[in-house]
């Protein structure tokens, strides 16, 4: 899965010329959190986020009037509160990676730019959890099942020929390593919807043959 088929394209944008008023108004209206900042040639020189204009906006105790107050909001630029070093990704790193970056660093959403640092999307926690939501199949409702097996070849192959048997079929495989016990797996396996009956037997069945760890019905 690469970031290119999931980043929001065409993405808003400052410079650092920018005000932090219009920088604000641009997150306000877009629901931002963050703004990837440009030069003119479109390439990335810094990042400005919501948090970055309020540390730099005046206290509301200040004693400035309106006047004064628009006046300084509109001196005070992006370049000179932006942050210079910005974690970003390119749009043919996949989005797993991403997911990593943002994890590390704590941070829900970066620029993505090509090889000459320009700036073509933006990819965002949200987007993240489009994929989640896509590659699980989680939309199409059914059962979860979740496994422990061996680490050998076949275990997995044991589990599929089980659920082939009582006609079941499957939406998703994942697999995961780092939570599972020495030379085991888990596996979770999601299967289209099936009446209660078929369930029911699928999941005896499953018991009895396999470490079957739990199971989950969504209906969504």
């Amino acid at each position: 899965m690469l970031i290119k088929d999931w980043m929001s394209k065409s993405p808003v944008t400052a410079k650092p010329a920018t005000s932090i008023m219009k920088a604000a108004k641009l997150m306000k209206e877009n629901g931002f959190g963050r703004l990837p900042v440009i030069d003119d040639d479109g390439r990335l020189v810094g990042i400005v986020s919501d948090r970055d204009i309020k540390e730099a906006s005046p206290s509301k105790a200040t004693t400035l009037d309106m006047h004064e107050l628009y006046y300084l909001l509109s001196e005070i630029k992006v370049g000179d509160i932006m942050t210079k070093t910005v974690i970003s990704i390119g749009p043919d790193d996949t989005v797993e990676k991403a997911a990593v970056l943002m994890l590390r660093h704590s941070v829900g959403g970066m620029p993505v730019i090509d090889k000459h640092g320009i700036v073509v999307g933006v990819i965002t926690d949200s987007d993240i959890f489009k994929v989640l939501v896509s590659i699980t199949g989680v939309l199409s409702g059914g059962l979860q099942f979740a496994f422990e097996l061996p680490n050998v070849s076949g275990s997995l192959k044991t589990v599929l020929d089980d659920l082939k048997t009582n006609d079941v079929r499957i939406l998703s495989i994942l697999t995961n390593y780092d939570d599972a016990a020495p030379e085991t797996r888990k596996v979770y396996i999601r299967v289209r919807p099936m009446d209660d009956d078929k369930a029911k037997a699928t999941i005896e069945r499953l018991k009895a043959n396999h470490n079957l760890l739990s199971w989950a019905k969504d209906d969504i």
